[in-house]
């Protein structure tokens, strides 16, 4: 006994620091010497560290493997290769490691904006903000104001990812994001508009394959916004399976008339392409159409090649043939979106994207552009929708009161906007997180579903939080109803740009485990070349691994990380780092033996899979959390919201590694994994409801930790519009506080006998119980509780007059 518990201390001590096989070896040896093993005790040991130590005994051992790996490998196809392929591996690789390097999180540079920056979002950004309208353009004009949109050409706004050689502004990462962000918050409509020829479409994927000529031309004009562009993929039988667009073009000879010269060509090799797309951002009024679609040479006038695969192509929206007009009205949201479709069109072929030599090469263009605009554009709205809910409701919970009490001081009301500021903390922690690896030169794909799948699921936690707080104020329509139009929009955010489901359940651990995983990919692509020597080293590398995460997993899950390191200078985040390492190691450890024990049926066991990114995706939204926080200046007043974010983020991950170990199929590795990972239960607690309540006391002082917390976005100065008004209000009600308690003890003493509370304040000055100073607080505090409470009414006959919406009762 006293061998066996010396052999398993010293093999877990050397497993724990991952020291190499033949350290490991020895580590048992020795333990089984001091513990006075009989000598039959050390033939397993030996004939471990023999397949381990030797070469010939494990190049032998590993070649039967290899030969076994190469038939229970399931294909991959074109598009999954390209996926696999598209974009890195960063942070993302360090928490698949199972020991993630925090020094390595603490020395990333903390993006900021730059003047030119700076100055772009204090000037024609807050200017293009005062333009819009959200009622207006819902209920009226049905689209943006013409001076608007007249504004977003001429500001430059939808060249910013363009580089100033072509005349864009060249901008970071970061800003773009913090633009879209703050058009955002006054409404999403536009910001969809300025987001779309910023993100995945024709500027992205001309600047990085687009010929010289097709850049010389366009990239000017779209940074001018003489050109409007849209790119068209989905089509109404391939949502989720882009891969699987049935619009197609076939290689001929053709006749053409150039829409921008007015040139016949005659007797031109091109392509003849018939499509149908819908849900097309921009498709209505687009002047430039990026299209998708299957190319095939059956005559060979290309080469031998007869399927040549999935290529993009630009084509002017004027060309003959094109059919775009028609718009969908996506959950009442006024952007422009819609179909476009076209039969036999015949294009040159200098009009696909890069040339002819990018012929087929579109999946591959579009999911590495993806990795970068899923990064920015629905986080940067799911950021800005938690900003708005947080910033009005806290102000509308502190202004709002009943029975006596503000509302906010509930603890049922409390409890819901602690976790609005809560997810609005890790939505744009994780984003400026990601971002600071796109400024990097990184192209995180895996870290890009992530934050596309969590932020918009936080958004919509966050607004269903928001409005339930606002009970009735937010149901009833009208200008004053400032949450209505982002709560209506929800659903395009969580369809758009890879569905939620999809996302979660197939894409972030599918894509994850072979690109993140530091022996996986190297294992896959040595069987697919039949490099035996190549899979051999990957593969021991891969038996060590997975052995030593075994160890450190039960080690730290036993103490919950409490002897795990941490960074220095972190005192208020250094538990959370420690419980971080013990779930990474946890993490490692599951993926791993999940892979083993399901092969490649892994990929349609969703929900394993779903639960595994989850896992993942917390522990990124934890990193993010600490890097934020600490980058912010470990601000006191912030270490509340931060405690309960990068505690929630942990919970969640626990909670997701049970429910994989509950429903893992292989039963007894499933016993075995809970006694590696979970020894002593779930000592990883939730947040506490005190620390939700100090979340959300410090969210309705209306000071520093909300105003980090909402920061960047537009806020009216004007008492007339609805947010603008709460924080004038949401003063008033404050000064007015002290003179509305005087009144209530005088009320409860019998002093005050009037029946209402207008004539009971004026009783109390005709009495000279209260100044006039004070009467005039608790006046003016009251007139703007109203006028913040008031919701909109209209003429009967609203539903026979749509512009009668736009007349409300004023009182």
């Amino acid at each position: 006994m006293l061998s066996l518990i010396l052999l398993l201390v010293l093999v877990g001590v050397a497993a724990y620091f991952r020291s190499p096989a033949w350290l490991l070896s020895l580590a048992a040896v020795v333990g089984l010497a001091l513990g006075g093993a009989a000598w039959w005790a050390y033939i397993p040991v030996l004939i471990v560290a023999a397949a381990c130590c030797i070469p010939p005994l494990r190049d032998f051992i590993l070649g039967r493997i290899f030969g076994l790996y190469k038939k229970i490998t399931p294909a991959m196809s074109e598009t999954e290769a390209a996926a696999i392929d598209a974009g890195t591996v960063w942070w993302d690789g360090e928490l698949f490691s199972g020991k993630p390097d925090f020094s390595k999180l603490q020395n990333f540079t903390t993006p900021t904006l730059s003047a030119e920056e700076q100055a772009f979002i204090d000037g024609p950004v807050e200017e293009l903000c005062k333009m819009l309208d959200d009622w207006e353009m819902q209920h009226k004009t049905k689209d943006l104001p013409p001076e608007a949109w007249q504004f977003i050409k001429d500001s430059g706004i939808l060249g910013m990812i363009i580089k100033k050689q072509y005349g864009g502004l060249e901008f970071s990462n970061y800003a773009h994001a913090k633009v879209v962000m703050k058009v955002a918050t006054r409404a999403g409509s536009a910001a969809v508009t300025v987001m779309v020829p910023n993100s995945l479409g024709p500027g992205e994927l001309l600047q990085h394959y687009g010929t010289e000529a097709q850049k010389d031309y366009y990239l000017p004009r779209l940074a001018k916004g003489l050109e409007i562009p849209c790119f068209a993929l989905t089509s109404p039988h391939a949502g989720s399976d882009a891969g699987g667009i049935p619009d197609f073009g076939v290689v001929c000879k053709g006749s053409y008339t150039d829409p921008t010269t007015g040139e016949q060509h005659d007797d031109v090799l091109g392509i003849r392409i018939s499509w149908e797309k819908r849900w097309i951002t921009l498709a209505p009024v687009a002047t430039v159409l990026g299209m998708a679609f299957k190319m095939y040479d059956p005559d060979g006038l290309l080469g031998d090649k007869k399927d040549i695969g999935i290529t993009c192509a630009l084509i002017p929206t004027s060309h003959e043939g094109v059919e775009i007009g028609r718009r969908h009205y996506p959950g009442g949201s006024v952007f422009m979106n819609g179909p476009t479709w076209g039969k036999d069109v015949f294009i040159p072929l200098d009009w696909i994207i890069g040339g002819v030599e990018y012929a087929g090469k579109g999946w591959q263009m579009l999911v590495e552009c993806l990795s970068v605009g899923r990064c920015i554009s629905l986080p940067a709205n799911s950021v800005a929708a938690g900003k708005m809910a947080g910033y009005t409701t806290a102000l509308y919970a502190r202004i709002r009161d009943q029975f006596g009490l503000p509302i906010g001081k509930f603890e049922g009301v409390d409890e819901a906007l602690s976790r609005i500021g809560m997810y609005t903390y890790q939505m744009e922690a994780s984003q400026d997180l990601a971002l600071t690896a796109l400024d990097n030169g990184e192209k995180p794909s895996v870290i890009s579903a992530i934050l596309k799948y969590h932020n918009t699921e936080r958004m919509r936690k966050t607004l269903n939080d928001a409005m339930d707080i606002h009970g009735g104020r937010a149901v009833v329509l009208g200008p004053r109803n400032y949450l209505a139009a982002a709560y209506q929009a929800i659903p395009v955010a969580i369809t758009v740009e890879g569905a939620n489901i999809l996302t979660r359940s197939m894409m972030i651990f599918g894509q994850g485990a072979i690109r993140c995983h530091p022996f996986v990919l190297k294992e896959m692509r040595a069987a697919a070349d039949n490099d035996a020597k190549a899979f051999k080293q990957a593969f021991g590398g891969h038996l060590h691994f997975a052995f030593t995460n075994a160890f450190r997993s039960f080690w730290l899950s036993l103490t919950n990380g409490v002897f795990a390191g941490a960074p220095k200078n972190s005192k208020a985040t250094a538990r959370y780092y420690r419980q971080m390492t013990r779930l990474a190691a946890n993490f490692a450890l599951v993926a791993d033996m999940s892979m083993f024990s399901l092969g490649g049926s892994l990929k349609f066991k969703e929900k394993l899979s779903a639960r595994l990114g989850d896992i993942l995706s917390n522990l990124f939204i934890a990193s993010a959390v600490l890097k934020r926080f600490e980058s912010q200046g470990s601000q006191k007043e912030d270490e509340a919201v931060m405690r309960y974010a990068a505690e929630q983020a942990l919970f969640d991950a626990q909670t997701a590694l049970d429910g994989l170990l509950r429903n893992l199929p292989m039963r007894p590795l499933a016993w075995l994994l809970r006694v590696l990972t979970m020894p002593l239960g779930h000592n990883i607690n939730a947040p506490a409801d005190k620390l939700a309540s100090k979340v959300a006391d410090d969210m309705m002082k209306n000071e520093g930790m909300l105003a980090r917390l909402s920061k960047g976005m537009f806020v009216p100065d004007n008492e007339d519009e609805a947010i603008g008004l709460l924080p004038v209000a949401h003063a008033a009600v404050i000064a007015a506080e002290p003179a509305e308690k005087k009144l209530r003890n005088l009320t409860r003493k019998g002093k005050l006998v009037q029946p209402s509370p207008a004539l009971r304040l004026q009783e109390a000055l005709d009495n000279g119980d209260i100044t006039q100073q004070e009467f005039d607080l608790v006046t003016r505090g009251r007139q703007l509780k109203r006028n913040v409470i008031m919701v909109d009414d209209f003429d009967m006959q609203l539903e026979q007059h749509d512009e009668k919406l736009l007349e409300r009762h004023v009182f």
